[in-house]
């Protein structure tokens, strides 16, 4: 049997029911729980009161799904000034388990967990994996990095408790990577897409022909990528590659898992209640409009999020997937309101880029954005790799290549950029998130 043949009766699992309810089921238990969770919050987090209080609103105004809208937001800034503990609404005796942020903009975010949060991370993860065909007997490699990084504990609760059999191998060490996913006969992968990539082109070097590999699948985020991304990850490996979402703030990873359709997460809506919202007045969006994605917790005991901004720009539909889930859907995270740059007036984001590069043919999914200033202009390098027989080419060829990345560029991102092109390997790999931008510019 192909091992990309579809099986609907192993994508679903006992625990994944709540992925079907019918949706005045689902719309019930979301306002019941939207009840207990708002006035937990009310009740023991003063940040979340005080804001309450300011607005003239209660926990008993809130009595459909619709009022949520009037409830104040969380933003990121909140959990770093009311670091480490202000957000809390359980007791220290409760919490079984703390995840810390990298902290690259000033102190870290401190994210609790009780017993009952941890069971809440289990199911969905576990849906995740069953919703894009895993099952009890796969072996999942899960190279999301373990410690006070949410993704890889995440992952691997979720596998195991799938029946899978799991290798918790966490991040870095490539060689080790491909001789474990070779030896021990690894049927799907947990790891960031721009890893991943790595991983082929080691592969390659290797002489390890990944598509000859039990490997079939990938489960794939922690960080934004394009659909031209996921075409060259499958072209290259022969597996399906799948995008799962989620953040430290609100659980970690499995807040939304593509299904077998690859048509984009569903969101957990039994535990996580989405918004989309203008990024300029706050106004919800209609059905299928882009704007910033919020995210309400509607069963997080230790750290209820309320309307949590999460800057993550997407789209969500209420469109029936084939798959029959009744979950909405949201559009692949492709860029944050918090990546994008200004150029010459321009708002520019790293997504438009690599479309524009994946376009033309000869160029490698990777890439680097170098931000100058010369003469009081800001000036964008674009950085791109090439395949090894296209370096190896005339220069006229190559001339003639750049010339075409600079017209892509320009025709999709609205900006005239210098563009130069590196052999392959030249640009720094990274074993988690992708560094996309350096900006140099001194402001």
């Amino acid at each position: 049997m192909s091992k990309h043949v579809k099986n609907s009766e192993r994508s679903f699992h006992p625990l994944s029911a709540p992925d079907f309810l019918p949706l005045p089921q689902l719309r019930d238990l979301q306002i019941q729980r939207l009840k207990a969770i708002v006035q937990r919050a009310y009740d023991r987090v003063a940040l979340f009161r005080q804001r309450m209080k300011e607005r003239d609103l209660a926990p008993q105004d809130l009595r459909t799904l619709d009022d949520l809208a009037k409830l104040p937001f969380t933003l990121k800034t909140d959990l770093r000034d009311t670091y480490p503990f202000g957000l809390f609404a359980s007791p220290m005796k409760d919490i079984v388990r703390l995840h810390v942020s990298s902290g690259t903009t000033g102190k870290p975010t401190v994210v609790a967990y009780t017993r009952e949060d941890i069971q809440v991370w289990t199911n969905v993860m576990l849906r995740s994996m069953a919703a894009c065909g895993l099952h009890e007997g796969d072996i999942i490699q899960n190279a999301y990095g373990y410690g006070l990084f949410t993704g890889g504990l995440g992952a691997h609760y979720g596998a195991e408790a799938l029946g899978a059999t799991v290798i918790p191998i966490s991040g870095g060490n490539t060689p080790r990577q491909l001789m474990v996913m070779k030896d021990f006969g690894v049927t799907a992968i947990c790891c960031t897409p721009s890893y991943f990539l790595h991983l082929i082109d080691q592969a390659a070097e290797a002489g390890v022909n990944l598509k000859d590999l039990p490997l079939r699948a990938g489960v794939f985020g922690a960080e934004p990528w394009t659909e031209s991304m996921r075409r060259r990850i499958e072209a290259d490996s022969g597996i399906k590659a799948y995008d799962i979402y989620g953040l430290s703030e609100i659980i970690g990873p499995g807040v939304a898992m593509e299904c077998e359709c690859q048509a984009g997460p569903h969101i957990f809506e039994d535990y996580f209640y989405p918004e989309i919202i203008h990024l300029k007045t706050g106004k919800p969006c209609a059905d299928g409009e882009e704007g910033e994605l919020v995210l309400t917790t509607l069963g997080k005991q230790a750290m209820p999020m309320i309307r949590y901004r999460t800057r993550d720009i997407t789209t969500l539909t209420s469109e029936t997937c084939e798959c029959g889930r009744t979950l909405r859907r949201i559009k692949r995270i492709g860029r944050r309101a918090d990546d994008m740059f200004i150029i010459r007036g321009i708002n520019v984001y790293p997504s438009q880029v690599e479309t524009a590069l994946l376009k033309v043919e000869g160029t490698l999914p990777h890439y680097q954005i170098v931000l100058t200033r010369e003469e009081d202009l800001d000036v964008m390098e674009v950085q791109v790799e090439v395949t090894p027989e296209v370096f190896a080419d005339t220069v006229g060829a190559l001339e003639q290549l750049r010339r075409n990345l600079t017209k892509s560029v320009e025709t999709i991102v609205g900006v005239r950029a210098k563009v130069r092109l590196v052999q392959p390997r030249t640009i720094q790999r990274s074993e988690g998130k992708a560094k996309r931008v350096i900006d140099q510019r001194k402001m």
